[in-house]
């Protein structure tokens, strides 16, 4: 699914491929997007054929950049949303996916968080691990961390799967 997504954009914004870093900002924009996140924005890089370590760094700065704003905002965002009559159904869709996933996040806590952000799933990553954490109050800098760390851990896990895996597949 990621993969067909991700393919999607790169067709849409091909034209960004030819302007100098043009590559490396679909990698960052990607990597900022919820549900793609880093995951889609290092499947992006090995299909746009950048070297490893750029790909890495830029998909971390994107997909770490929004992490604060999450923590520190959501919450004032989705009571603004539920009072909406044009977001709500938005707001009601993420509390649903909250709903749906904060148990794994409540039972285990910190750890809970590390891993719900680093298992590459569907479903999971730093934009509704945060989201979760929000939700449920979790200290903010413990919060961050968690992510960070969750971060870190589906960025090695990706970079198996997209530099060794899928450049195997792809050529």
């Amino acid at each position: 699914m990621v993969e067909g997504i991700v393919e999607t954009i790169l067709g849409i914004f091909s034209g960004l491929k030819t302007i100098p870093f043009g590559r490396e900002l679909l990698v960052f924009v990607i990597s900022l997007m919820p549900i793609l996140e880093l995951r889609g924005g290092l499947i992006a890089a090995a299909l746009l054929d950048l070297h490893p370590i750029t790909s890495y760094v830029v998909s971390m700065v994107g997909n770490l950049l929004p992490v604060p704003f999450i923590l520190w905002f959501i919450n004032s965002i989705l009571r603004w949303m539920r009072k909406s009559k044009h977001f709500s159904k938005i707001a009601k869709w993420l509390d649903e996916k909250v709903e749906k996933h904060k148990h794994q996040i409540e039972k285990y806590g910190f750890w809970g968080l590390v891993l719900f952000v680093g298992i590459p799933l569907p479903g999971t990553g730093a934009w509704t691990g945060c989201l979760i954490a929000s939700v449920l109050n979790m200290d903010r800098k413990k919060a961050f961390l968690a992510t960070l760390l969750g971060v870190l851990m589906a960025s090695v896990i990706m970079m198996i799967l997209s530099f060794g895996v899928l450049k195997t597949i792809v050529g």
